[in-house]
């Protein structure tokens, strides 16, 4: 295991209801939404002109969902890249009635990056359980993100250094809550917001810099 912790954000999709639903139905609906979610992610990366690896760190399945661990250097983009996933259930609800949606949450923090018994990279920290809790709310309203006071102070640095996102969000009607104050399971107290878009929309992480800097002549 490497002893160097990354910190950046971690996203969190937990589909409603998800234990309820018939064996035929959790494979049909985790299966589309994989593949939805993954064509929804390669657009995303084509439109910024970057590579999967300078995105997402890796992706952990869940069973009734999954965690995204963004590229460190992405710090910020957490929140957006949750409503652009909430946007996007919109349309799978459509094709799949006993589909009821998706929960989202978003928090700043501390992995590890670990082999697996497999072979393959994994991820392990404090950060994903943090992350864990605040999708656990009840009652969390339809449409929007739960995201910890970390990841919106890591919005708002974010919109600091790309004002063409800040004003992009202005222009879907973004919109947060006030600070909300909650105790999980364990009797341990977490802060954080409500995030929603009243004109929601898919909305890429931004070009890197030697895409984004003009050419010389």
């Amino acid at each position: 295991m490497s002893k160097r912790a990354i910190t950046t954000d971690i996203v969190l999709i937990d589909i409603i209801d998800f234990s309820r639903l018939r064996m035929d139905e959790q494979l049909e609906i985790i299966s589309y939404l994989s593949l939805t979610y993954k064509k929804m992610i390669l657009k995303m990366l084509k439109a910024s002109g970057i590579p999967m690896d300078k995105m997402l760190q890796g992706m952990i399945p869940t069973g009734d969902g999954f965690y995204c661990i963004l590229h460190p250097s992405l710090r910020g983009f957490g929140p957006i890249l949750g409503l652009s996933f909430i946007h996007f259930s919109d349309y799978i609800a459509k094709e799949y009635p006993y589909f009821k949606g998706i929960r989202v949450a978003v928090h700043t923090g501390k992995v590890h990056h670990f082999e697996d018994i497999l072979g393959n990279e994994n991820f392990i920290g404090d950060g994903l359980n943090e992350c864990a809790r605040y999708v656990e709310i009840k009652n969390l309203v339809v449409s929007t993100v739960i995201i910890s006071d970390s990841a919106y102070e890591s919005l708002q640095a974010f919109l600091e250094i790309h004002k063409d996102f800040h004003h992009l969000l202005e222009q879907c009607e973004f919109r947060h809550s006030s600070l909300h104050t909650f105790q999980d399971k364990h009797n341990i107290t977490h802060k954080g917001y409500l995030i929603w878009m009243r004109k929601g929309g898919i909305i890429p992480p931004p070009k890197p810099s030697w895409l984004a800097s003009p050419k010389k002549p």
